[in-house]
């Protein structure tokens, strides 16, 4: 198969032709049908976090299941699946007290010696990136991996649901539990951002402020569900959304990955309010708070992957979509071939997307 692979940090991506093995057990072969440029990606094509090199990235698709190891009865070939890079294992301490998320075994549970399954021709060894690695036009990956959908959602949008559309949905509905009426900003309007905005419309929030420097990316948050829009060029962003609440909000989205809007998000906040932090800050970099805040009860907290249970909370997803509440196809900025995936990380780092995919039918 073709697979994009990374070598170095801030090089392209090189297309390779790579190889998988027949799935083991408990182990499912996917056609790879979409599969999402995610700014995590970006993240670790750029070394702002660490990971084995060289490795085939890529963590958001979807596609046709082709074959199942034994032990395998949750899906057959021929099923529609998203993946996720939540892989649990179910027997954890965390999973066993509903906390998937967080599973501590995901890499023990694969097949011994199999965590790692691609291979080439080169002498080198070829890393997994996530138990998935999705930029490739067949993923190997565990059963725990993937989720059913029904076969009438198409692939396209359903791959943003695993892990754009969980992320932030799931950080306003399952990690900050955003009850109807309350206040929210949501900073940073990309994928997750509009994800975000989408899901506090969905469960019922009062004034919803989208907060971003490209006014495209607010006008398209408007029709997500955003109530008012704050441009950070216009002065002060913390003074602007305490002014336009009477000062400050129920809840604050931190969707960007910056020490600096971490700490717009927390000083956003009423008191009472909780700071969500989305964004992935770059590994090692510190935020500094006010601590006086603290006695005012304010709160900061993670989100990770929106605190999903994904067998559950993506086909509501699905449905959500199917029924005209969750607006996908507004999140597609370009679909693109495989040979053009480094021409796509660079117009997301320019700002110049919501979300491009990766279309290998194409």
């Amino acid at each position: 198969m073709k697979a994009a692979v990374l070598h170095e940090v801030n090089k392209p991506l090189v297309i390779e032709d790579v190889s998988v093995p027949n799935p083991g057990p408990r182990e499912v072969l996917i056609r790879t049908s979409v599969a999402g440029l995610c700014h995590s990606d970006l993240h670790f094509m750029e070394g702002l976090y660490p990971h084995p090199l060289p490795a085939v990235l890529g963590h958001e698709s979807a596609g046709v299941v082709e074959k199942v190891g034994s032990d395998v009865n949750y899906v057959k070939p021929g099923d529609h699946v998203v993946t996720c890079l939540s892989v649990f294992c179910g027997t954890c301490d965390n999973c066993t007290t509903g906390r998937t998320v967080l599973c501590t075994d995901t890499t023990v549970k694969m097949l011994p010696g199999q965590s790692n399954r691609l291979s080439w021709a080169r002498s080198e060894k070829l890393n997994q990136f996530l138990n998935l690695s999705s930029f490739a036009e067949q993923m190997l990956v565990h059963e725990n991996a993937i989720v059913k959908i029904r076969k009438d959602m198409p692939l396209d949008l359903a791959a943003l649901i695993g892990c754009g559309v969980i992320t932030g949905f799931g950080a306003v509905v399952n990690t900050a539990k955003v009850a109807p009426g309350e206040n929210v900003v949501v900073i940073g309007c990309g994928g997750v951002g509009m994800a975000a905005i989408n899901g506090a419309e969905i469960a019922g929030a009062g004034r919803i402020i989208a907060v971003d420097t490209n006014p495209a990316k607010l006008q398209l948050a408007t029709k997500l569900g955003a109530t008012d829009v704050v441009d950070p060029r216009n002065g002060d962003v913390v003074q602007q959304v305490r002014d336009l609440t009477n000062g400050g909000v129920h809840h604050s989205f931190e969707v960007l990955g910056r020490k600096e809007t971490a700490e717009q998000a927390f000083a956003m906040l009423a008191p009472g309010g909780t700071a969500t932090i989305v964004g992935m800050i770059p590994f090692g970099q510190k935020i500094e708070l006010h601590g006086f805040d603290f006695l005012r009860e304010r709160k900061i907290q993670g989100s990770s992957m929106g605190s999903n249970h994904f067998r559950v909370d993506m086909p509501r997803l699905v449905e959500f979509y199917m029924r005209g509440k969750l607006h996908l196809e507004d999140w597609i900025s370009a679909k693109l071939k495989l040979s053009e995936i480094n021409e796509g990380f660079a117009n997301m780092k320019a700002g110049k997307t919501v979300r491009s995919v990766i279309m290998f039918d194409a």
